[in-house]
């Protein structure tokens, strides 16, 4: 049977409570990646969330080069540099994108579910093939 491994976005790790951060569900099934990590530098409970993180290789990197060439230039939606907005969420997918690419040869491999409150990521998750839910 197929499980589920979750890539959090921040806004809504942040409302995750820390007994909620330190579950077995949480530490087994979720992941940051590193740039939601980065993110969460202030939470009390940084070095626990560091045990789950989806770290930047250079594969998610390649991911990532693939997400962004899908974004016109003048979209804000999903990153907005100006402003400061959004610099993990395309690395959400591009970690999903990695994660699936690293489980396509397994007959019953975990599904990648990014869960994000951010309409834009979701989208972007959608239209490149990854599944996604909100909080």
């Amino acid at each position: 049977m197929s499980e589920e491994m979750y890539l959090i976005d921040n806004n809504v790790l942040s409302h995750l409570s820390l007994a909620q951060r330190a579950s077995e569900f949480f530490r087994t099934q979720c992941r940051l990646p590193s740039e939601v990590l980065h993110e969460a530098k202030g939470y009390p409970d940084t070095e626990v969330l560091k045990e789950v993180e989806y770290r930047t290789t250079a594969s998610v990197l390649g991911h990532l080069r693939t997400v962004m060439a899908t974004v016109p230039e003048n979209d804000t939606a999903l990153v907005n540099l100006y402003a400061n907005k959004g610099s993990a969420d395309p690395m959400l997918v591009a970690c999903a994108l990695d994660a699936m690419q690293e489980t396509e040869s397994l007959l019953f491999g975990p599904t990648c579910v990014i869960v994000s409150n951010d309409k834009a990521v979701r989208v972007k998750a959608a239209e490149l093939g990854v599944e996604s839910c909100t909080r």
